[in-house]
């Protein structure tokens, strides 16, 4: 009994960091954005992901790994939403360093969105029984997590499509003809390196919330 009080403590106080943590961010990721247009757009599915764990949180909690993750790609989008992808000043400052002509900050942004769906996907694959052989699971988490990006460069082609020019700033080609080509596979790589190298920590973690 005395270990189960100290786990509901340990997880409140985890939520409260956790909630700490997301709206101190997205305070200052509203706090005079590049184009409020664009933070709206880019801030959109964090406030959407946070929904859906609180709806979900009570009936299916997932493990503190995959929570730390998701807060982890929350905060990936409030920066971007901030500044717009294509002017974060830290990549501007790598872009100087390493001569690139773009700055690749959208990059990052697409490679976490792969890294942290692969995380949960897996463990809601895992947890609910869906996929009992290793290896189609992870071919089933890498489609997801590909799936999941592929639909996600329609929903910017569709915005594109609705408020024309006024969309460029979310849209973060910087002029890159296979901008939407190269996200995909950024995710895909974000995904098979979780897959080859975070497997073992989140089983651990799934262990651990689920006693």
């Amino acid at each position: 009994m005395n270990n189960l009080n100290k786990n509901r403590g340990h997880d409140v106080s985890l939520k409260t960091v956790w909630l700490v943590v997301f709206f101190a961010v997205l305070i200052w990721s509203g706090i005079a954005p590049k184009n409020y247009f664009t933070w709206a757009l880019e801030v959109a599915p964090a406030l959407i992901g946070l929904g859906i764990l609180a709806a979900t949180y009570q009936k299916f909690t997932l493990s503190r790994l995959t929570y730390f993750l998701i807060l982890l790609h929350c905060v990936v989008l409030m920066i971007g939403g901030h500044y717009t992808y294509a002017e974060v000043p830290l990549f501007d400052t790598v872009a100087n360093w390493f001569g690139w002509e773009r700055n690749h900050y959208d990059k990052l942004g697409h490679f976490v969105q792969g890294f942290v769906p692969a995380c949960i996907a897996r463990e809601l694959l895992l947890r609910l029984n869906v996929v009992k052989n290793e290896r189609w699971l992870l071919v089933f988490v890498m489609s997801v997590c590909l799936a999941f990006s592929a639909f996600y460069e329609l929903i910017e082609w569709w915005i594109a499509l609705v408020v024309g020019s006024d969309a460029e700033s979310f849209l973060g080609t910087q002029g890159y003809v296979w901008d939407t080509q190269s996200d995909m596979f950024m995710a895909l790589i974000g995904s098979a390196v979780f897959l080859s190298f975070f497997r073992k920590w989140q089983d651990v973690s799934i262990q651990k919330s689920t006693k």
